[in-house]
């Protein structure tokens, strides 16, 4: 298992288009993938579930745990966070 912190920078956070591009790219991977909110210290929902992902409210300026666990976790893990510190393009 390997884990990263970071931090939601786009401006709208992680809701609507951004989240379907982050739910999108973690099914790429076959390993199970998870993203926590740490300022709320809330549990970690699946990274692959865009309905979990809208409910954890995952705003700009949150401090983010993706956590990966699997065959292809670092891979995974390198990706995920590279695309939240592009902040999605926007």
């Amino acid at each position: 298992m390997v884990s990263k912190e970071t931090t939601i920078i786009n401006a709208t956070g992680l809701h609507a288009r951004p989240a379907s591009v982050f739910v999108s790219e973690a099914k790429k991977y076959e390993s199970n993938v998870t993203i926590r909110d740490l300022d709320k210290g809330t549990a970690p929902v699946s990274a692959k579930s865009i309905m979990m992902i809208l409910a954890a409210g995952l705003g700009t300026g949150a401090k983010v745990e993706i956590a990966c666990d699997g065959p292809d976790e670092q891979a995974a893990l390198d990706a995920l966070v590279a695309l939240v510190d592009s902040g999605f393009g926007e």
